[in-house]
């Protein structure tokens, strides 16, 4: 087929409001051919959710698509009444949701949810319904089809929710379907099972496919074109190895210099962030949207009227880009990213962790009865950190990273094992027994700063309360000073301290959190997930921002990320933890090359990277984490590795020490672990010039 499947053209998407008009998609184009999949990328609020709303005319009361043309197969969707619409959705046009919750009913079983898509759209009978229904559930490699099918939403895990959403979404063979961010939640192991699994599926069926995500590591892997968007237009367009390596607008440059890929180096190549943040749709600039923000701006050329896309590169090419300056700009000019500093060189050991351990006593019955089982959250957790050093604490959901971290923070007690602060003992101290100079010694930045922020009280009076219970400052006066130079620690501007938390942007009010956490001085922070929620640019700004504060404060930081491409950027040494178990830890360098534990090795290969030039190993990780309350005799990763030798591994767990203070937990042989293959190779790269 030479016919597109979709295309949009010159779409305009507004939303309504008491305060009037607000352009949300402005002078969109799209085309997507069939079996193609395109990418669509950028930052929190730049449209790409409203553009994939307006193609399946989901806008709600308040938005309208005041100008342009979305055609499915030749057709002008305006054009089609509201029936059509309906038989369209579901059966030739499919979405998948970033929460697959939205999309179940958790008061009815799954295989009913499933047969009914082919019931309704297809006339089809229940009995062959619920048959092709099982056959999907298969094809989406869910174990025991039938258990599934007479299974309610709450009782499969999150990635199960997400692989019955996708069959759902497939079962009638569309010829398009749309993701919006279907893997943001999931870990990065089951996302890359979940990727595989829709590419296989979309390639056996012919189906195309628009992917909206802010993971350019994962664009990468799965699309065969991109579209970048910036304040509700598109401003790049082209295929996936033209734009990662010939970008030609300075948005795109700006979201791949965000990224930490392979060889970026916190103190000798750091991230470049993108300054400013994305205009609100009331306040953007004459002319470019992004000149406020762009070092490429030029007075008198790019703020003097609306941008079109420009051709870029050989007929044909279909490279596109909304800029005036593409061919002034020298793109393959070398980063500039300022000050070149001397690594942080760590000091004593601060934090000692020995043989931590934190059970729990759960009743099997549903009102307190049943038989008592323990779950092992945290067994035999053993490391240490030093001043101003970095260890970061990774692994997939429910491998007992933030159960730790509450024993750290005094929110849950040890069951045995000990957590020393210098010397003092924090394991068996819960937080109400803690004075508030201990306290002030343990911190935490949290995932979403805005749960921790008072709505009703100024960014001032919340961190002057901090200060007021970790008794710093003899007065007021002292205080609020105190108060703004956290605000001058976290690159703020002093007027913030007038402002209310709705007032700040995710990245504002991240920083406002990283000032309380150290407003005490502590000697250690935990950083749980700091960065996971916010875009990338905002991400590669909080990330600098951790390592000016620890190189001034020497604080020690403790980082738990599920993110291994930050992980890799910041941190010092690693501990990679599973099912409530040390698996391996080490130096950064010593993680992310072999040898490695099999779950590392596996979780390595797992991970998007953003660049064109690093080959990966593919090892997909079959299964998912078990549950801790039936855990194995051995080694915990038993069941799902790929070199499990039974008699052996299902019997007790060793350390190796590989030296340098390497250590892995993993019965494979000396001469077996040294003769591992690296999982990331990185290859020469050409300039962005070539």
């Amino acid at each position: 087929m030479t016919e597109p499947i979709l295309e949009i053209e010159d779409l305009n998407i507004s939303f309504y409001t008491r305060k009037g008009e607000i352009p949300a998609v402005m002078d969109f184009s799209m085309t997507v051919m069939p079996g193609e999949t395109m990418g669509l990328v950028g930052e929190s609020g730049c449209g790409k959710s409203t553009v994939s709303l307006g193609i399946m005319r989901y806008l709600g009361n308040n938005g309208r698509i005041k100008s342009g043309k979305i055609k499915f197969k030749g057709r002008d969707m305006a054009e089609m009444s509201d029936e059509e619409l309906r038989e369209l959705r579901g059966s030739a046009i499919s979405m998948v949701y970033q929460e697959p919750m939205a999309s179940l009913n958790p008061a009815m079983k799954i295989g009913r949810q499933l047969t009914e898509v082919l019931t309704v759209h297809e006339g089809m009978p229940e009995a062959e319904a619920a048959q092709r229904a099982a056959e999907m559930l298969d094809a989406v490699r869910l174990p025991d089809p039938d258990r599934i099918m007479g299974a309610y939403p709450h009782q499969l895990s999150g990635g199960q929710q997400q692989r019955v959403v996708i069959s759902m979404a497939l079962l009638s063979r569309p010829s398009l379907l749309l993701l919006d961010e279907p893997t943001t939640a999931l870990d990065v192991t089951v996302e890359a099972g979940i990727v595989d699994l829709i590419k296989d599926l979309a390639r056996e069926m012919g189906t195309s496919m628009i992917f909206v995500s802010h993971n350019l590591g994962l664009i990468l892997e799965t699309c065969d074109r991109i579209t970048v968007m910036y304040s509700g237009e598109a401003v790049e367009e082209g295929d996936i190895d033209t734009v990662f390596n010939r970008m030609r607008h300075p948005y795109t440059q700006g979201l791949l210099r965000s990224i930490p890929v392979p060889g970026a180096d916190k103190y000798a190549r750091p991230l470049v962030a993108i300054p400013g943040q994305l205009p609100l749709p009331h306040e953007r600039p004459r002319g470019c949207n992004f000149g406020p923000r762009c070092s490429q701006f030029v007075s008198g050329v790019c703020d003097v009227h609306d941008i079109k896309m420009h051709h870029v590169g050989e007929p044909g090419e279909r490279h596109r880009s909304r800029c005036e300056r593409i061919d002034d700009i020298d793109w393959g000019a070398p980063i500039d990213a300022g000050k070149i500093e001397e690594a942080i060189e760590p000091g004593d050991i601060v934090l000692k962790v020995d043989h931590l351990k934190k059970h729990y006593a759960v009743s099997t019955g549903m009102f307190g009865g049943g038989d008592t089982r323990t779950v092992k959250a945290n067994e035999e957790i053993t490391f240490d950190a030093r001043e101003a050093e970095t260890v970061a604490i990774v692994g997939e959901s429910g491998c007992g990273k933030s159960t730790f971290a509450k024993v750290l923070m005094g929110l849950e007690t040890a069951t045995g094992g000990e957590i020393r602060l210098g010397n003092l003992e924090l394991g068996a101290i819960p937080v109400e027994k803690r004075g508030p100079q201990v306290v002030s010694q343990v911190q935490m930045v949290f995932q979403n700063p805005f749960d921790t922020l008072n709505p009703s009280m100024t960014i001032g009076d919340q961190i002057v309360r901090v200060l007021q219970q970790f008794e710093v400052g003899e007065s007021d006066r002292e205080r609020e000073e105190r108060m703004l130079e956290l605000l001058d620690l976290v690159k703020l501007p002093r007027e913030f301290a007038k402002r209310k938390p709705r007032q700040l942007s995710g990245g504002q009010k991240q920083r406002i959190g990283i000032a309380r956490a150290f407003a005490g001085r502590p000697k250690l922070v935990v950083a749980d997930e700091p960065v996971s929620a916010l875009d990338v640019s905002v991400q590669a700004a909080v990330t600098k921002l951790l390592t000016d504060i620890q190189r001034e404060s020497r604080t020690t930081m403790l980082f738990i990320s599920h993110d291994l491409g930050v992980v890799r950027y910041l941190s010092d040494r690693v501990v990679v933890m599973y099912l409530g178990r040390i698996m391996e830890q080490g130096r950064t360098e010593d993680i992310f090359a072999p040898p490695y534990h099999p779950y590392t090795e596996a979780l390595l290969s797992a991970v998007p990277i953003a660049d064109t030039h690093v080959k990966k190993r593919h090892i997909v990780l079959e299964g998912e984490l078990p549950s801790p309350l039936n855990p194995l005799p051995g080694c915990p990763f038993q069941t799902r590795c790929q070199y499990m030798m039974p008699g052996v591994c299902d019997k007790e767990l060793p350390i190796r020490d590989m030296g340098n203070g390497h250590r892995i937990a993993c019965h494979l042989s000396m001469e077996e672990l040294n003769a591992m293959e690296p999982v990331i190779i990185v290859e020469d790269a050409p300039t962005a010039a070539e």
